[in-house]
């Protein structure tokens, strides 16, 4: 009834009907927690996790104790009376994390130097009663929850703690920051990346290490972890005594980003679309000409004659050699769009469907949108498949001077988000879907690598644990125009970057609509750029009105473009602001490089909230709408419309300089800022003097 604990090669194992659960050393103060049913191979994937970093964590390491112990339990049965039972327990320690696995198989993990309990299994059974209070409820901390003829259905339950906030977890569309009374779903979609790391007041980070389909709910009386299809449970925990130390292990076991390269730190021009090369070498440029600050621009979808060439459409794009030659010799880096998906007109869809390297459906036709033709994605999960495609892309674009990529559709985006209709080479949608961006930022970072490249960049619309590791600059999406939908790119970002994407940016203006002849759209577009300055990546983009007719009849020519989304579209008053803040990106370049080189080497967000670097003032925690931008800069971004004014909270422990006017205000207050169209509040921290 209790179980066997055992320990074996630096690891605590307890076994019992059926379930082997294993408990590691994995990483600084940390450990992983796996669960597998009787057949199946606990060792088969590591996910997000990297072996090639936790060797000098495992076993031997002389942070690490294993104890094992037998505990006399009080036994509650069916009948009259009472029974007595030894069971075994187990404790297993690293660094200052420790777990202990009690009698009915429950984990509970400690800080060491405090012993503060951090997080603990929910558990109502007759061994492992709350409280120690013997529960005649049978609800187990791991369940495993056979599908008939398949894998499980997992659920994970945890203790809540009344007083603790909670913030990673990707990118959702809501403005909260703290995830605490939240359920997020843990699937890709349009606009909502699902990166399953958690950091929490308590003192620990927790990672889901589960690429499958489910859902977690942070509630009042419950934590609950669901993976509807899947073969084992695996977690990461760790413990820490500050945002930034968690985030740094967390970095450590999963990957930090590459340097940036210099020219993605600045200005960076884009719209839905440029339909042919003079249009996008004519706004390159009218901005050369006006003197603007501009280093990349991009050639947005459907330049293309069919959805898998991945190759320029010739009849608009008749000379992409000579056009990017002419954006280099300006100084402007070319960004070329890919999609992942194939219509049946490609020139590659009969060899890559006959050597399986397209995603398969369940039931039905092959098929997963059906934007300008009906397709379906490339697989990338499939090592071969990802050759293949970037054979293509290096053929077509990269041996023309193309070394950054868009990346879009990452999620992958279906018609209907049916998970469990698509099925991978690496399993079901349902089981691994979640990693297929990962996959797919891995297809051309592997590419560039092998080409001699270092500095690795492509932009990508959705993301999963570790996929900063191959370069994925990750952006929010096809989101609204409206300053609600800019409120929430807030949260999304600094979520972003706590959950290990430390590559952030936003279309912007927003994507859907927005006419630059509408002053009230001016007013949101203005904002969002003053904001956009302080993001990893200034980005514009969107799908302007009025929209433009095709300008032509055959292949990506026949898709429709969005109106004019240049800074010189918006009017003089939004021009000038334009202008002020892309001059603020050039100055900060400097500073920049460093943030960059923070990320690379610790996995340091870029943005992030207030007690990212004031851990001990605790009413930083309070103000959810502003943030920092890198250690120096303190950014309050306005997102009402006709907002004349702005209280502003100023952490303690530092003196803050508001940029406009050069007033000093010591931390530790409230200050009220005037906030007319052409300022959004900005305080340099300590004299930092480079605006």
């Amino acid at each position: 009834m209790a179980g066997i604990i055992e320990q074996k090669d630096g690891k605590l194992y307890r076994y019992f009907e059926g379930q082997t659960t294993c408990i590691e050393p994995w990483g600084a103060n940390a450990l992983r927690v796996r669960s597998v049913m009787m057949g199946y191979d606990m060792a088969a994937d590591d996910f997000a996790l990297t072996q090639e970093v936790d060797s000098q964590y495992r076993a031997g390491n002389a942070n690490s104790e294993i104890k094992i112990w037998a505990e006399r339990q009080t036994v509650v049965s069916n009948f009259p009376g009472e029974s007595y039972i030894d069971v075994p327990c187990g404790s297993i320690t690293n660094g200052d994390i420790r777990a202990e696995i009690t009698a009915g198989g429950k984990i509970n993990f400690y800080q060491v130097k405090t012993n503060k309990l951090l997080l603990e299994e929910f558990a109502r059974n007759r061994l492992d009663g709350h409280s120690k209070d013997l529960s005649a409820l049978e609800i187990l901390g791991r369940e495993f929850m056979p599908h008939r003829g398949g894998d499980f259905q997992l659920t994970a339950r945890f203790e809540p703690n009344a007083d603790e906030r909670i913030y990673g977890m990707g990118q959702y569309q809501q403005p909260y920051l703290n995830l605490k009374g939240c359920t997020l779903e843990l699937a890709q979609r349009n606009s909502q990346a699902s990166v399953p790391f958690m950091i929490s007041t308590q003192g620990y980070g927790f990672l889901w290490n589960n690429p499958a389909v489910g859902k977690v709910t942070f509630a009042k009386n419950l934590t609950e972890w669901v993976a509807y299809s899947t073969k084992k449970l695996d977690y990461w925990i760790c413990a820490g005594d500050t945002p930034a130390q968690i985030e740094e292990q967390y970095a450590s076991v999963t990957g930090t980003v590459p340097m940036m390269p210099d020219y993605a730190m600045g200005f960076w021009q884009c719209k839905l679309r440029y339909a042919t090369q003079e249009q996008l070498l004519e706004v390159a440029r009218e901005y050369k000409r006006r003197g603007l600050p501009i280093d990349v621009i991009v050639c947005d979808f459907f330049h293309w004659e069919h959805q898998g060439d991945w190759a320029f459409d010739k009849t608009y794009w008749p000379d992409p050699d000579a056009m990017i030659k002419e954006l280099n010799d300006m100084g402007i880096e070319l960004m070329v769009s890919i999609w992942p998906t194939v219509e049946t007109k490609s020139v590659n869809f009969k060899e890559l469907n006959e050597r399986g390297y397209l995603i398969r459906t369940e039931r039905g036709l092959q098929y997963g949108m059906d934007f300008m033709a009906p397709t379906i994605h490339f697989d990338a999960t499939n090592p071969g498949a990802r050759e293949f495609v970037w054979d293509v892309a290096k053929k077509n674009y990269y041996d023309k001077g193309v070394k950054c990529f868009w990346l879009d559709e990452a999620e992958p985006e279906y018609k209907i988000y049916d998970f469990d209709h698509f099925r991978y080479y690496a399993g079901s949608n349902a089981q691994i879907g979640n990693q297929f961006p990962v996959m797919y930022a891995k297809t051309f970072f592997d590419g560039l690598k092998k080409e001699g490249h270092e500095k690795i960049i492509n932009l990508l619309r959705c993301a999963w644990a570790g996929s900063q590791k191959y370069g994925a600059l990750v952006w929010s999406g096809d989101i609204g125009t409206s300053f609600a939908a800019m409120r929430n790119q807030i949260a999304a970002g600094l979520n972003m970057g706590l959950a290990g994407i430390t590559w952030w940016t936003t279309d912007i203006g927003g994507f859907h609509g927005g006419n630059p002849n509408d002053e009230a759209y001016r007013e949101v577009f203005a904002r969002w750029f003053e904001w956009g300055t302080f993001c990893p990546v200034m980005r514009v983009h969107g799908d302007r009105e009025p929209r433009q007719d095709p300008v032509g009849t055959t292949g990506g020519a026949m898709c429709c473009s969005g109106g004019p989304n240049e800074v010189y579209s918006y009017g003089d008053r939004v021009y000038e602001i334009c202008k002020k803040y892309m001059d603020y990106r050039v100055k900060l370049k400097p500073y920049i490089k460093e943030l960059m080189e923070a990320a690379h080497k610790k996995g340091t967000p870029v943005i992030r909230p207030m007690f990212y670097d004031f851990p001990e003032d605790k009413a930083t925690y309070d103000y959810e709408d502003q943030h920092m931008f890198g250690p120096s800069l303190l950014i309050a971004p306005i997102y009402e419309a006709g907002l004349e004014q702005k209280q502003v909270y100023l952490p303690k422990g530092a003196s803050w300089r508001n940029i406009h006017t050069n007033e000093v205000f010591e931390g530790g207050q409230v200050v009220t800022v005037a906030t007319p169209l052409e300022i959004t509040p900005v305080f340099a921290r300590d004299g930092f003097d480079l605006i």
